[in-house]
């Protein structure tokens, strides 16, 4: 763990011990018995945050094999979560066992062994055209169609984005070696603030709604306070990465706006669905995908940029 490392898992315990702390007052002086639901879900997502830190505390301790391991754990999770949503028929349980048992663990293979050139292709060009095949020879057209959109929307989302934060550790940057780990923390600590002030600034300042039929709570104040805060904090540690201050700002605006968007978009697919949470990996507050759905679309978009950008290969 590079000192740098050190110092923001730091910042960000001491971050957490306060929120907790408000968080814990706010109930004793409002609603001891537990009856305010923003309270609750406050204090639900706090909980939820520690346990990601501690989680990502312990992958990054462990090393490149560790957060590899760590995130292919949670976008198995995740893949569950989504697909059980999903409309499905006898017809397609090759195809969903294929997903979970072969095409989930060589992503991550590739991913593990920095084969860039497959691991970028292998879902959206292979899995995308050789799973429908295995539902075809099942049999069953009915919503045929639907069943393999699904299926392929899931492996998107939940196996192909989200592996694109270990990926970050195959970056070779000049004057940046050995302190890749220090990406997937910026990203994940700037995009996991915008929620945070998103939801804050909402719940003080939020009067127009941004997405009313998809999101009630979402609000434009609440959309741009977050994005304000998370941009001027993603900038101000600028030294964590191999960025310039000024380009901290344009990526930490970029991300910040994708995870906005990739909140939105799977708040649209869980109202099209009839739920109001993915899953129930995290106690009391939903799964790993309604925790990390920002970042689930903020990771590629990172990758991308940075590996164009900054790295030599």
């Amino acid at each position: 763990m590079t000192p740098h490392l050190a110092y923001l898992l730091l910042g960000v315990a001491v971050f957490l011990v306060v929120a907790t702390a408000i968080g814990q007052i706010l109930r004793a002086r409002v609603a001891p018995d537990g009856s305010n639901p923003a309270i609750e879900n406050l204090n639900a997502r706090i909980a939820a945050w520690w346990a990601m830190v501690v989680l990502l505390a312990l992958a990054f301790l462990a090393g490149r094999p560790g957060v590899v391991i760590l995130f292919a754990i949670l976008s198995f999770a995740a893949l569950r979560e989504f697909l059980s949503l999903t409309r499905k028929s006898a017809a397609d349980h090759w195809a969903l066992a294929a997903a979970f048992f072969v095409v989930l663990p060589v992503q991550y293979l590739l991913v593990g062994i920095d084969w860039y050139g497959f691991y970028a292709i292998f879902i959206p060009v292979y899995a995308f055209l050789l799973l429908p095949v295995l539902s075809a020879l099942r049999g069953g057209p009915a919503d045929f169609l639907d069943r393999v959109a699904e299926t392929q929307w899931a492996l998107m989302i939940s196996v192909y984005c989200v592996s694109h934060v270990p990926a970050l550790l195959s970056l070779r940057i000049a004057g940046f070696e050995g302190q890749n780990v220090l990406l997937i923390a910026w990203l994940i600590f700037t995009v996991q603030l915008s929620d945070v002030m998103q939801y804050v600034c909402g719940k003080l300042f939020g009067r127009r709604p941004l997405a009313p039929s998809l999101s009630p709570s979402k609000t434009w104040e609440g959309f741009l306070g977050g994005l304000a805060t998370a941009t001027a904090a993603g900038a101000a540690l600028w030294w964590l990465t191999p960025f310039a201050p000024e380009q901290a700002v344009l990526m930490a605006l970029v991300v910040t706006v994708m995870g906005s968007f990739g909140g939105l978009v799977m708040s649209a697919i869980k109202r099209d669905k009839g739920v109001k949470d993915w899953g129930h990996l995290i106690a009391g507050h939903g799964g790993f995908l309604d925790r990390l759905d920002s970042v689930v679309f903020a990771a590629p978009i990172f990758f991308h940029l940075t590996r164009y950008f900054w790295s030599q290969t």
